[in-house]
């Protein structure tokens, strides 16, 4: 079925112009991937939860990863589908849009904007950690955490400030340090010195602070969340891609499948090596894999193992701020933001985008950073995103339903698999959302305050609400 007078003109407005400045198109599929990649970063993905998940679950975690990837599949497959036929910046706000609507694309935007800004807080948070420990410093924790987070900002501000050619270097110098050194050490630890039996993957789960094996999974499926978001960036820089129809949707394939194989391979061989005694140990700390490193290898080995994870740690954030700035340059060119941050430099940089996302995201390591919040923070870094998932996924099905999209006019065409995908993937999203915003009590330090506890529900909720009375203060307005 094509579009119709009352259903939104996709083509015209999918190959449109930006009003207030072009973005430069010199991306290639390898610089497209490379960025979705490093956004979803199976480093910082990874040792950002292992603590969390040992603690929690007490092993066996390895089943709800692997089926988390397996459903994040089915999400990717829609923004492929989506992407294939509206390739521009901003990725699922542009598309619910055009595809809901302007209300539902104000509602869109302020969801995606503030979820990306929280993840980009939590990548400032745990990598700034891992800059410190680099630099031989000890982490600590409440202020420590702040300026140190705040540093790793800074360099994410002037990497994304620099010239395109430096960003791309930084970006696949993060990918590499990513293959080869962090799966190089996978690889050394699952062939010399594993430990266990296979068996271990899927053992002592409902032997941590969850109450009961079934707890344990629903947690363990909350936090792997945090491994497998991210690749929708392939989408919000579409237009900076070169053919970007059929280039952006293989982006977005191969990121997640790449960073879905080297996270499933780095949590196997690190619970295949290490005492289950061992982790639990490591995870009270801030970094609980470098000890387990140096354990194995020796002291030698840490430094070069800090280094590669600092990489990967830059890179995943400079993708971040490049994701985040160009989902506020695509609503600040329609009018959903000040117009201000669509204008872009001589060399084609929404820069004052990516200061008003810097700057927010430094704000953010402000509020309710403490030392037992590592659980809350990563909750509050996924949660804002599923529910964007569960939104794209959701107008997608409808508007499929309804006639308004017609997947067929993509490049993209799965017939009709593509029915049965969306729906899958929009209950899987709706599912993962409530499961990470459920409030856990065992998921986080005893003494926490309430709010921490009903983190996800609060911010969203409160987000939603002041949109709200814009949406009707506006209407009222214009009457």
């Amino acid at each position: 079925m094509t579009a119709t007078k009352e259903s939104p003109d996709i083509l015209p407005h999918a190959t449109s112009q930006p009003v207030d400045g072009t973005l430069n198109r010199s991306l290639t599929l390898w610089n497209s991937l490379t960025i979705g990649f490093a956004t979803v970063s199976p480093v910082a993905g990874l040792y950002a939860i292992i603590g969390v998940q040992t603690i929690v679950t007490g092993g066996g975690w390895f089943g709800a990863l692997a089926l988390c990837l397996v459903m994040q599949m089915l999400v990717a497959t829609v923004y492929a589908e989506l992407s294939s036929q509206i390739p521009i910046a901003g990725g699922a706000y542009k598309w619910a849009r055009q595809l809901g609507g302007a209300t539902t694309g104000k509602y869109a935007g302020v969801i995606y904007v503030s979820s990306t800004i929280a993840m980009l807080t939590t990548t400032a948070y745990t990598g700034g950690v891992w800059l410190a420990l680099f630099f031989g410093f000890e982490s600590g924790g409440g202020l420590t955490f702040v300026l140190w987070g705040a540093i790793f900002l800074l360099l994410c501000t002037l990497l994304n400030l620099a010239h395109v050619n430096v960003f791309k270097l930084l970006i696949s110098l993060g990918v590499y340090a990513e293959i080869v050194g962090s799966f190089g050490v996978a690889l050394l630890l699952f062939f010399f010195f594993r430990q266990h039996s296979f068996s271990e993957l899927f053992q002592h789960l409902g032997t941590g602070t969850a109450p009961s094996q079934t707890a344990a999974f629903l947690a363990a499926l909350a936090v792997s969340g945090w491994a497998f978001i991210g690749f929708d960036a392939c989408s919000t820089i579409a237009e900076e891609t070169h053919n970007p129809k059929r280039m952006v949707p293989r982006a977005i394939f191969l990121s997640l499948c790449m960073v879905g194989g080297v996270v499933l391979f780095n949590s196997a061989a690190l619970t295949l090596s290490f005492n289950r005694e061992a982790l639990v140990h490591t995870s009270a700390t801030s970094d609980p894999v470098t000890p387990v490193i140096v354990s194995s290898f020796g002291a030698w080995a840490e430094t070069p193992f800090l280094a590669i994870v600092m990489v990967a740690f830059l890179a995943c954030g400079a993708s971040m701020v490049q994701y985040t700035s160009r989902i506020v340059y695509s609503m600040a060119r329609e009018g959903n933001m000040p117009s201000m941050f669509s204008w872009v430099t001589a060399s084609k940089i929404p820069r004052n985008a990516v200061i008003c996302v810097v700057l927010l995201a430094g704000l953010g390591l402000l509020f309710g950073l403490n030392d037992g919040a590592v659980a809350t923070i990563i909750a509050f870094g996924t949660g804002g995103l599923y529910a964007m998932f569960a939104m794209t996924t959701g107008v997608g099905l409808y508007t499929r339903l309804t006639g308004r999209w017609n997947p067929a006019l993509g490049e993209l065409k799965l017939g009709g698999w593509g029915l049965a995908i969306n729906v899958a993937a929009f209950l899987w999203s709706l599912f993962e959302f409530v499961n990470i915003a459920w409030p856990r009590v065992y998921a986080v330090s005893p003494d926490a305050p309430w709010w921490q506890l009903w983190a996800v529900p609060l911010v969203l909720g409160s987000i939603l609400g002041v949109t709200t009375l814009y949406v009707l203060a506006d209407k009222v307005r214009r009457c």
